[in-house]
């Protein structure tokens, strides 16, 4: 239940102006995102790898409502590519569709897709298509396929173990040698898409996770590129201890090198957990958001971990 609130209220234009001019919101947030500005990012990725850690940059926004803030959008994720090539930093790009004009016209959003892959393949930084809820999930593999055919490989996408359609949607991604971060998902979808309990995310997770990596074995185990920009195709979006543990030793029974598949994590969260499985060789990158329009984004972290909330009420009633 409180999930579901936490999601609306992500949503909810009347909670994000209550709560963006709480004092104390900034300082809540900052545990979860990087800055306000492509500076604050790159020191944070830079930071980051100094301490043996890649990462993925995400300009935060989504749903733009003209086709004038969808090149705005797209006009900063083309300044955060050259940012990552200029610093030379280890670091890819994650991008919304939806940010760069996919709710408002296909035709609007493909034309600013193709600019930033062109940028990326130019200056050769990956780009990963970040994967929204349900409405947008055929669109999103669509324009992930269409520019594939155009030539741009230096691209992949994400799917969510929580809806039934991913277990065919990884199947042929793997198939086709598109490289995947699997997450559990984020969204609110109804139970005619998304399993209802948690376990069964869990479990599909796994089951997910051993067709990636049988994939990985099939495709010749490619490995993350040596400047830290392109993955693996398998990469994993969790902190749950258990899915990474499974991962590993399935990874290790089938004879996969560790640097033939990736952890990913997010930015502010399990710090110590990042480090250890670094230490063991394995690659890591953490998504790095970073912008003023963090707030969805910031509700959806609170939606995942509830507890989190609890800070900010502490905080409130301190005031």
């Amino acid at each position: 239940m409180l999930r579901s609130f936490l999601i609306y209220l992500s949503k909810a234009a009347w909670a994000q102006n209550i709560f963006t001019h709480w004092s104390f919101a900034w300082k809540t947030v900052s545990r979860f995102v990087a800055g306000t500005e492509l500076s604050d990012a790159i020191r944070a990725v830079k930071e980051l790898n100094d301490r043996g850690i890649n990462a993925t940059l995400d300009n935060l926004g989504e749903h733009t409502s003209t086709p004038e803030e969808a090149q705005d959008s797209t006009d900063r994720i083309l300044a955060t590519i050259d940012a990552i090539a200029d610093a030379n930093v280890r670091s890819n790009v994650s991008i919304k569709l939806t940010q760069i004009g996919l709710g408002l016209d296909e035709s609007v959003c493909a034309q600013n897709l193709e600019r930033i892959l062109a940028r990326g393949k130019a200056r050769n930084v990956f780009v990963r298509i970040d994967m929204e809820d349900t409405p947008y999930t055929d669109k999103t593999l669509d324009l992930l396929y269409a520019m594939r055919e155009k030539g741009y490989l230096n691209t992949g996408t994400v799917l969510q173990s929580y809806l039934y359609r991913t277990e065919a949607d990884t199947r042929r991604l793997v198939s086709d040698g598109v490289t995947i971060r699997m997450v559990k998902g984020a969204y609110q979808e109804p139970e005619d898409k998304a399993f209802p309990k948690k376990a069964d995310v869990d479990a599909n997770f796994d089951l997910l996770a051993k067709i990636m990596l049988d994939g990985e074995l099939a495709a010749g185990a490619p490995k993350l590129s040596a400047d830290g920009r392109f993955p693996p195709i398998p990469a994993f979006g969790t902190h749950d201890e258990k899915r990474i543990l499974f991962a590993k030793q399935y990874a290790e029974k089938i004879g996969l090198p560790k640097d033939a598949l990736e952890f990913q994590m997010l930015y502010g969260i399990r710090r110590d957990l990042q480090e250890n499985l670094a230490k063991e060789g394995y690659p890591v990158r953490v998504y790095v958001p970073y912008g003023t329009h963090w707030y969805p984004y910031f509700m959806r972290r609170m939606a995942e971990r509830p507890a989190n909330l609890w800070f900010i009420i502490s905080n409130f009633f301190r005031k």
